[in-house]
């Protein structure tokens, strides 16, 4: 299998992506021709399919020390395994497409938690990163080769396995006139910083800047389910946050969290930002008397300000940067755009829609470039992004 999927080409991906923001599943089918810096990728059939109430609130509690443990994390490896491949099935369908003509999966994972740094107090809590749903289930299932935990192979050797966003934005976006930022604000926020480069470039050459800016949808998404009872999973459009007012004082005490401090190469997720540390501030903010309508507002600035204060800290200073593009979940809320213009002047403000590739299925076509790459032998981390002392082939293979 692994021999015919060489002779090929060109292969039919369908990349998987599962973000911290536990909002679902997205499925890009692309068609990718080549590998590393001269691939590309033809987008095919995209889809996401929504976590339900129950689902998304089990895995927030996986994801949280007070209320997990090793019997839930067991279980749930396989329950994701089980709905990607539903995912995925599903997505084929839609896409008028048989499975046959499915050459690979390469799936991401649920990231239930992650450890970029070693604890230096604690030897059994190394640098380290879980991401469940089981590969072997989901090649089972699907009856398609499956690659995935791409992270641990970057941490083994020496970096925070992530971002791996970059790597798929440098292939994608670069330009030979332009400096650009891809801002993917999922739950986190992440960032590559490309200075203008041409199409002959290589990846060891790459001078990219890229991090984890902070809390994308994390904490505003988890506000907004609280204050509307249940009845909200997101600020569609950032309509809630628009009729509120930003209250400086409490956004500057947020900002001063020592996350946004720490150097780059920097990564984060729910062990700093998720449901704990947002209910802990709302219970602050609502006991000083702040309205749902200035809380949302807030919320939302500080991902806005958070992305911002990282450009002008940490890639401004060092790059000539001309455009910023969004993607992800976050690219759809109006009033958070409107902030990042206003607080970036000098670069323009668009999304990789504009581009030709949906702002939603971006990190799920990166990680079928990958996959991809797996497959070809090609090293598909960057050691610029995430700290790796050297380049390597990231992923694990899982056979039908």
């Amino acid at each position: 299998m692994l021999r015919q999927l060489l002779e090929k080409k060109s292969l039919v991906v369908a990349g998987l992506m599962s973000g911290t923001s536990l909002d679902g599943i997205d499925v890009a089918i692309v068609r990718i021709d080549g590998c590393g810096m001269n691939a590309k990728v033809q987008p095919l059939h995209f889809e996401s399919f929504s976590y339900d109430e129950e689902l998304r609130e089990k895995l927030k509690a996986l994801c949280s020390v007070e209320h997990s443990d090793v019997a839930q994390v067991c279980g749930m490896n396989v329950v994701m395994a089980e709905k990607f491949a539903e995912a995925v099935l599903r997505t084929a369908e839609l896409a008028g497409m048989k499975m046959e003509e499915i050459d690979l999966i390469s799936s991401h994972g649920q990231t239930v938690w992650h450890i970029p740094l070693a604890d230096a107090a604690n030897a059994y809590l190394p640098k380290s990163t879980l991401q469940i749903g089981d590969l072997s289930v989901l090649a089972k299932r699907t009856g398609r080769p499956v690659v995935g935990d791409f992270r641990t192979a970057d941490m083994a050797v020496g970096g925070q396995g992530a971002p791996l966003a970059p790597y798929g934005d440098l292939i994608l976006f670069r330009d030979a006139a332009k400096g650009r930022i891809l801002q993917n604000i999922g739950g986190i926020g992440n960032c590559t910083a490309i200075p203008a480069m041409g199409e002959t470039a290589r990846v060891e050459d790459a001078e990219l800047i890229a991090f984890d800016t902070g809390p994308g949808n994390m904490v505003l998404d988890q506000v907004v389910h609280e204050l509307s009872g249940g009845q909200l999973a997101y600020d569609a459009d950032g309509a809630w946050a628009a009729r509120g007012k930003v209250q400086a004082d409490v956004l500057e005490q947020m900002l001063a969290h020592p996350y946004f401090a720490q150097l780059p190469p920097k990564t984060t997720g729910r062990e700093l930002f998720g449901k704990a540390y947002t209910l802990a501030w709302l219970a602050g903010v609502q006991a000083q008397g702040l309205s749902p309508d200035d809380i949302v507002a807030t919320a939302t600035a500080f991902t806005a300000h958070s992305i911002a204060r990282a450009y002008e800290a940490f890639i401004l200073p060092r790059m000539e940067i001309a455009e910023v593009i969004v993607s992800g979940g976050g690219a759809r809320n109006r009033t958070l755009l409107a902030m990042l213009q206003a607080l970036l002047p000098q670069q323009a403000i668009t999304t990789s829609d504009a581009f030709g590739i949906s702002g939603d299925a971006k990190e799920a076509i990166l990680f079928a470039l990958l996959g991809n790459d797996w497959i070809h032998g090609v090293p598909n981390n960057l050691p610029s992004a995430t700290g790796a002392d050297r380049p390597t082939i990231m992923g694990k293979l899982a056979l039908p």
